[in-house]
């Protein structure tokens, strides 16, 4: 084999324990989606755009994997067990892990940089099953996203994410995810079970409030205060006016 392909293979077998060789590697169907997106990426960017079609057409009937020949992807993608839809304009970089039923889907191309339509998933990402990631939007590095989430705001570089819509589970993946894989994109250890995780979301809600409600409180004062003077010039304006 290729040097290339072997490095590829190995850097599945790293992520995930269940292949007992590179040759089981080599019938997982995603590795023969992103084979065939190759190819009709290739001839995608010769504009030749129906052989690129009809190229994706045969990788989606014998993969149940659906990546659009415009989609650009980059080094040791894996994606796991399939039944994944990738749209045209959706960047991928390197070591990019995705589970099962993951849409990286598009949206008004107005309501972001023209043209694109579809995410940008940044390096080290690994996104669970069934996530859905929406509209022109940055995926960052290292950043986790929690099976079933809904995605469609930027996601910062280290940052967990779960839930609809997604949001922070305040749990920083940068550091514990360069000693060890998070698998499915989810911390599933007791210190952040899905428990946890909801009283962390639901803490961060009060405290927002709690700030919320003590800006409006200053406001409140600062107006009282305002018309407490603005009276008692008036007052003293009357005073003079009788003297």
């Amino acid at each position: 084999m290729p040097f290339g392909l072997l490095a590829y293979l190995d850097s599945i077998k790293a992520r995930d324990p269940a292949p007992h060789s590179r040759w089981e590697v080599l019938l997982y169907p995603g590795v023969w989606a992103l084979g065939f997106h190759r190819v009709a990426h290739w001839l995608y960017q010769g504009d030749l755009y129906f052989l690129a079609r009809l190229v994706n057409h045969i990788g989606r009937m014998l993969t149940a994997i659906d990546i659009h020949p415009g989609a650009t992807i980059g080094r040791n993608f894996f994606i796991d067990h399939g039944f994944v839809v990738i749209g045209e304009t959706a960047t991928i970089g390197d070591d990019v892990t995705i589970y099962q039923q993951v849409t990286l889907g598009g949206t008004n191309p107005t309501n972001g940089e023209g043209g694109k339509r579809h995410p940008t998933i940044s390096d080290g990402a690994i996104i669970g099953s069934g996530a859905q990631v929406l509209g022109p939007i940055t995926v960052g590095e290292r950043a986790r996203i929690g099976a079933n989430s809904v995605v469609t705001r930027d996601v910062p570089p280290g940052a967990t994410m779960v839930g609809i819509p997604a949001r922070s589970t305040l749990v920083d993946a940068g550091e514990s995810s360069e000693a060890r894989f998070l698998p499915y994109g989810t911390p599933c250890s007791e210190v952040y079970d899905p428990a946890t995780q909801k009283l962390e979301l639901l803490q961060c809600e009060i405290e927002q409030m709690r700030k919320r409600i003590a800006e409006l409180v200053e406001e409140r004062d600062a107006v009282r205060g305002r018309a407490s003077k603005g009276r008692g010039a008036d007052k003293a304006d009357k005073k003079a006016g009788r003297a």
